[in-house]
């Protein structure tokens, strides 16, 4: 990215007034950072609660969750645009209200089309506040504007919270009810406004550029193609695929959505995503690993939760303390990323080896320890595995990104592509493909069972016909769950085998430009559509 150089003196906010201790001002926008990423409209943890509270169906409640990535992603393009449009003191404070008109909005509807829209707004503005407060804090994270430090705190903050998120919406529920997670998030919001107007001043910068040039038709269209994704994805074994008009008339949608978009970036000036973002190789290569990666661990969404309920007999609150265990594999997978990849250099091809052998250890242990008597603890370490491996991944091609020559108005663009395969295609795609497959092995090993189960279990003739169907389903589940186990294990192996056999001499030199080269920058590009407004 060039053009980068470490800070004179010591690291100050000058939005911050100096009567808050200087060591303490970060630590303030981190507190910040923390309730935003708390909230968000809808919690995926409470889904078995709000199934059981309101009319709404399991896919209606992820379709509302995942809808808030897609904002989050398709806010990429532009979050440069109003970090030198708005002050810090502005951004937050629309932010704020807008969350906590999401939030109330969210406990209090069960209409799908209300969610996923609120929710995709709330993703958005979601992703705002998030960036105005880490862009302020940057220098105090990495005086070097190394971005391979930057993004080992950012995952550290995103999916740790994610993890935290989950406990303590669970034991809301189990303690209250799940909608007090939805007044607790209220209540912090309105706490974070407080403290806005009290500790954060109106500090402009030294330009303000306008909102102009900005291809507002082209991110609504590419918000329909990953809608249309997500919808495919989520909702398709419900609608048993393209034999719905639903799943076929998602898929119409999206296409001419994409095909539009195409069309555009191939003659606007600047389109919200151009093909030289789409195109480019460390985007395309980041694209491979995310749909390898995230299919081959999908089964996070698909087994874990069935396995734990249905064969090891958890409530909600055992269940949800696993989440402690992937947190550790979270931290220290960073931990591991800030002193290879950080601190020595190690190349990319070492570190997505790394990532990927994670991937194949936590696979090869639930293939090999999945029984009918496990023990809580004992699913501590294909957590781990879990955690470490995924945010070891994110964290090094994320910054794979950044250092993929582009031009600096074509690198946010760049983040979109990245934040939808990596986030919406990563929780969406995997899942149905694995989801899919599990249905398809279920039904031929419970077939075989049911067609052998008298001569194997003589005692089978007394069952009732309910009880014997429970126990040819339960069988039937974790055998089938052990045979996908074993093939994704042969994927993960083969993929681990492509990437130790594969040259890759590059090492992360990936450094973030000046904030005022970026604005000098940005604004070149404005004055000439803001002379011609004026005209």
């Amino acid at each position: 990215m060039g053009d980068w150089h470490a800070p004179q003196g010591p690291f100050d906010i000058p939005d911050v007034p100096d009567c808050i201790p200087r060591w303490l001002k970060p630590w303030l926008f981190i507190f910040f950072v923390l309730i935003i990423q708390f909230s968000g409209g809808l919690y995926l943890a409470a889904v078995s609660d709000m199934v059981g509270t309101t009319a709404l169906m399991q896919e209606d409640i992820l379709m509302a969750g995942y809808a808030q990535l897609v904002g989050m992603s398709i806010n990429f393009a532009v979050m440069f645009r109003l970090k030198f449009r708005f002050s810090n003191r502005v951004s937050l404070l629309a932010c704020c209200i807008v969350l906590l008109v999401s939030t109330v909005i969210c406990a209090n509807t069960s209409s799908v089309p209300v969610l996923v829209i609120v929710c995709f707004i709330a993703g958005w503005f979601r992703m705002w506040a998030t960036f105005a407060c880490n862009s302020t804090i940057q220098l105090w994270i990495t005086p070097t504007r190394d971005m391979a430090v930057f993004f080992c705190y950012v995952y550290l903050i995103v999916d740790g919270v994610i993890q935290l998120s989950g406990v303590a919406t669970v034991y809301t529920a189990f303690f209250w009810q799940w909608e007090y997670m939805h007044w607790i998030m209220v209540a912090l919001l309105v706490l974070m406004m407080v403290m806005v107007l009290a500790l954060v001043k109106p500090v402009k910068g030294p330009m303000q550029i306008p909102l102009l040039g900005i291809d507002w038709i082209g991110a609504g269209l590419w918000s329909v193609v990953m809608l249309c994704f997500t919808f495919i994805c989520v909702y398709g074994n419900f609608y048993d695929w393209w034999d719905s008009r639903e799943i076929v008339g998602a898929t119409l949608l999206g296409t001419v959505a994409l095909a539009i978009n195409l069309w555009r970036a191939s003659f606007l000036h600047h389109p919200y995503v151009s093909f030289q973002a789409l195109t480019n190789r460390n985007v395309i290569r980041a694209t491979v690993v995310y749909l390898v990666f995230f299919t081959i661990m999908a089964t996070e969404h698909v087994f874990e939760h069935s396995y734990a309920e249905a064969i090891l007999g958890f409530d909600e609150t055992n269940m949800v303390d696993l989440n402690w265990y992937v947190f550790a594999g979270i931290i220290v997978g960073v931990a591991i990323t800030y002193a290879t990849f950080c601190l020595r250099r190690w190349r990319y091809k070492t570190m997505t080896a790394i990532g990927f052998a994670f991937a194949v250890a936590y696979l090869a242990y639930f293939y090999f320890l999945i029984d009918y008597d496990v023990e809580k603890e004992m699913l501590f370490v294909p957590l781990f595995l879990r955690g470490a491996g995924s945010v070891i991944i994110s964290i090094v091609f994320l910054t794979s990104i950044v250092q993929s020559g582009l031009h600096f108005f074509v690198f946010p663009q760049a983040l979109t592509i990245n934040g939808f395969t990596g986030a919406v295609m990563g929780a969406t795609l995997g899942p149905a493909l694995i989801g899919e497959f599990l249905r398809h092995v279920m039904a031929k090993n419970a077939a075989i069972m049911s067609a052998s189960f008298d001569a194997v279990n003589p005692a089978a003739a007394h069952m009732p016909l309910g009880q014997l169907f429970g126990v040819v389903q339960r069988q039937a589940l974790v055998v089938s769950m052990k045979e996908i186990y074993g093939w994704l294990l042969i994927v993960g192996i083969a993929s681990l085998l492509v990437i130790l056999v594969s040259y890759g001499p590059i090492r992360p030199a990936a450094f973030f430009p000046k904030w005022k080269t970026i604005r000098r920058a940005v604004r070149r590009v404005v004055a000439p559509r803001s002379q011609s407004a004026l005209n």
